[in-house]
């Protein structure tokens, strides 16, 4: 268990790094990525694209990050805290103007082979848009 919790940590501390190469590091090649509220990708490459979309319109820092695992370490849950910035227009999403937003959220790891095979993020969505001034 302590070596898959170890593996969540590392994933989030490159992402609050910014450091995308060793966040990659930490995923299986066909890794299952769930977005919030939207479809499933697969892939390290297509996940390698997700955080290259990421970075073009938002600034984020994961703080107060929780790991959970199961006994057999297999399957995580995270609850954090987001503390972000949007600074660039995410298409299909309201203007972005630098909005700063807070929100809690949260994901679930399967682990297989000391690599992460699956990542699904949640957060309320309708919480974000109210923050960064849409009508939600």
């Amino acid at each position: 268990m302590s070596d898959s919790v170890q593996l969540v940590q590392r994933y989030y501390e490159a992402f609050n790094r910014g450091d995308w190469d060793a966040m990659l590091d930490c995923l299986d090649e066909e890794v299952a990525h769930d977005l919030n509220q939207g479809a499933r990708e697969t892939g390290r490459e297509a996940f390698r694209a997700f955080l290259t979309r990421m970075d073009r319109s938002y600034v984020e820092r994961l703080e107060d990050v929780v790991v959970m695992a199961a006994a057999d370490g297999r399957r995580l849950a995270t609850e954090y805290v987001v503390h972000g910035e949007y600074r660039t227009t995410d298409e299909g999403l309201p203007p972005a103007t630098g909005q700063r937003y807070v929100l809690p959220g949260g994901a679930f790891f399967e682990v297989r082979d000391g690599r992460i095979t699956r990542v699904t993020n949640y957060y309320n969505l309708q919480e974000w848009l109210r923050q960064v001034g849409a009508e939600a």
